[in-house]
């Protein structure tokens, strides 16, 4: 989103999570599907960094976090609201931080530039200027870092009724599946001479991105194939 928007998106977060934060984690569990396979494809090293922008409750940095005992976590989302839920779950497990997905200082928040793993369950769908978001967390990213990214997708594995009905429902809380994150991590990895993989999870329920910025010194080639 334009930095110029950023108060009033951060507004409509608070607004329509105000409340929803306190049995958001009891109901997504039944559509939010994939995160648990993203944060288990992280696969971090001993000692490495991981950042979930769009933590929201926090509640895959404290699966994360549990999983991977040997990391450092750290979490940022743009509603405050969510942030009560987030610090209360992961209190001395994560740093935490108010901030916009489309332009943040990690060295001001967490007193540290790139992180080895970045990723972003069901956030992209619903940040405005989305690929802004993407650019910014690729900008963050170590040598040979990811960016892993799990959202909503183009339900063509369903019915029709079920795709009409759940994009009726996704519209309530301002949610827009980004149908074109395949193409766009394309651009991005091509950009900074990484590579990019996306495919489609549970017949096209969700789609699954990754994309791994180059190694230091390594020769700017981009590839992509499906994941």
């Amino acid at each position: 989103m334009p930095h110029s928007a950023t108060p009033p998106h951060a507004e409509l977060m608070d607004r329509t999570y105000r409340h929803q934060r306190l049995f958001y984690d009891l109901t997504r569990k039944y559509y939010l599907f994939g995160r648990d396979r993203l944060i288990a494809d992280l696969n971090p090293q001993q000692g490495s960094h991981i950042l979930e922008i769009a933590c929201g409750t926090g509640r895959n940095l404290q699966v994360a976090a549990k999983k991977y005992p040997q990391a450092a976590f750290y979490g940022l989302d743009i509603s405050s609201e969510m942030l009560i839920s987030a610090r209360t779950k992961l209190a001395g497990r994560a740093q935490l931080a108010q901030a916009d997905a489309c332009g943040f200082d990690a060295r001001q928040l967490f007193q540290r530039a790139q992180f080895d793993r970045i990723f972003i369950s069901y956030g992209i769908s619903m940040i405005p200027d989305w690929e802004t978001a993407l650019q910014v967390a690729c900008g963050h990213l170590a040598p040979g870092g990811e960016l892993h990214i799990v959202d909503f997708s183009d339900q063509a594995g369903w019915p029709d009724w079920f795709g009409s009905a759940l994009g009726r429902w996704l519209e309530k809380f301002h949610v827009s599946p980004r149908l074109d994150l395949g193409p766009a991590l394309e651009r991005l990895a091509d950009t900074v001479g990484g590579t990019a993989q996306h495919g489609q999870l549970y017949r096209g329920y969700a789609q699954y991105g990754v994309l791994r910025a180059p190694t230091a010194g390594a020769p700017a080639v981009a590839t992509s194939r499906p994941a």
